[in-house]
């Protein structure tokens, strides 16, 4: 009788499994939130539409409190960013440290995870090298007691002086003087090393077409790392293990690694290969699918890497080629460029195309979004319209919509699914044998 009790209990937690919703937020993937732009949605239209996401994270390159308080009460954290022209004024005195903190990090509500103190600094401006530390320090000791916030700077992959075979990741010796007290105050506080990774960036060095497959994470050959015996599928497992053996190098296996910026673009200069919507969407839907798996990198399995995914939306007054202004993952209509694997089912489509401002100084209605829970409303389609003309073109596999028009392609994505039908099927199995047990 016993048996049967225990039966029935198992049953019950079947039934509960069923009930959890299987795109939760996971807490390893988060998105960059820039604002090179004039033609952006408002902050809190922009923090609807992530609650409709698996995002559980932000990165912010600023301070601004409208996009700040957009956050309060969604339940996504918040890595802030200090200017690299704020390093200066906080290394300065603890009082300048003590009034950023007072004034940027909010008493309770959205969380705050990370602060990073500048960007790419020791390659944007060598002569703030010397303060950076003492700025993280004054930054760090500002927190309030038993504060959680993490305190740390983001390094670009020019930090490495080696990086393959990833066995090989060793860090520049011309940047030891800057790099090694950075390396020993993270390890001091507990705090990541953020770095940013673009496998996109290593495609352009070596545009041959099995290494367009190795950084999509599309099937390939692998690549055997002699240094340590292990074989590499994929780019982004490379770098960010090329950065595990630098930091190991220099004894500091202790400091965890955060991946503050990466993606791929999904337009770019005629002479930029591989900037396409389809290239776009592979590295994005492979790079979920890859974090989701829980498999980690060969150098350190069974964990993903926590990631902040570049970029919430295009970028149109960014400097540079013309990819640095394509690598929005959603479209400032609220809907994505291209299907990623990152939205809820059934909400692909958050809301009407919203018509930008007029001048730079007027702020125009945000789009209306349901409440979460909620299925969006669809705004009925006109007649000749691009939505009237049906999924085939615009929805199709690896295709974005043309000129960034507004087009809900409710679709689930190959990792969504294959996920789904691994958590029926295992839960199918744990039913059939409940019922043997009991018959």
């Amino acid at each position: 009788m016993a048996e049967r009790w225990w039966v029935v209990l198992a049953l019950l937690g079947v039934v509960q499994l069923l009930r959890l919703p299987l795109a939760a937020p996971q807490s390893f993937i988060g998105i960059n939130y820039g604002d090179v732009a004039d033609n952006l949605p408002p902050p809190s239209s922009t923090a609807r539409l992530l609650q409709f996401t698996t995002i559980s994270k932000v990165r912010l390159y600023g301070t601004d409190p409208a996009v700040v308080s957009a956050f309060a009460g969604t339940g996504i954290s918040l890595l802030l960013g200090a200017t690299n022209s704020d390093i200066a004024n906080l290394a300065s005195s603890p009082a300048a440290a003590a009034a950023w903190v007072a004034a940027h990090i909010p008493a309770s509500s959205p969380a705050v995870s990370t602060v990073s103190v500048g960007n790419e600094v020791l390659f944007a401006d060598a002569s703030l090298a010397s303060q950076l530390v003492p700025a993280m320090q004054n930054l760090y000791n500002a927190l309030p007691p038993n504060s959680s916030i993490k305190v740390s700077t983001v390094h670009a992959m020019d930090v490495l002086a080696s990086s393959d075979p990833p066995s090989s990741g060793a860090f520049k010796p011309e940047l030891d003087t800057a790099l090694d007290p950075v390396l020993a105050f993270l390890s001091k506080t507990g705090s990541p090393f953020l770095i940013n990774p673009y496998p996109y960036f290593a495609y352009l060095s070596d545009p041959r077409p099995e290494t367009l497959a190795f950084c999509l994470f599309q099937p390939n050959a692998g690549r055997p790392d002699a240094g340590s015996g292990l074989t590499y599928t994929n780019m982004f497992d490379a770098m960010v293990d090329a950065v595990r053996a630098a930091l190991d190098a220099k004894g500091y296996k202790d400091v965890e690694i955060v991946v503050a910026e990466t993606g791929w673009p999904h337009k770019g200069d005629p002479d930029e290969a591989g900037a396409t919507p389809e290239n776009a969407r592979a590295f994005v839907s492979g790079l979920v699918s890859h974090l989701r798996s829980l498999a980690g990198t060969p150098r350190v399995p069974g964990k993903s890497v926590d990631t902040y995914i570049f970029a919430v939306y295009d970028e149109d007054l960014k400097p540079g080629k013309g990819s640095e202004r394509y690598f929005g993952l959603f479209q400032t209509s609220l809907t994505e460029t291209y299907p990623t694997g990152l939205v809820r089912n059934g909400t692909a489509g958050l809301g009407p195309a919203m018509a930008p401002a007029q001048a730079p100084t007027s702020v125009q209605p945000a789009p209306a979004l349901p409440k979460p829970g909620q299925q969006p409303q669809v705004t009925p389609a006109q007649q000749g319209s691009a939505a009237v003309a049906g999924p085939s073109g615009l929805c199709s596999p690896g295709t974005a919509t043309a000129r960034g028009a507004a087009v809900a392609c409710s679709r689930h994505s190959s990792a969504e699914s294959s996920r789904t039908f691994s958590v029926l099927t295992i839960i199918a199995g744990l039913l059939f044998t409940a019922l043997q047990m009991l018959i």
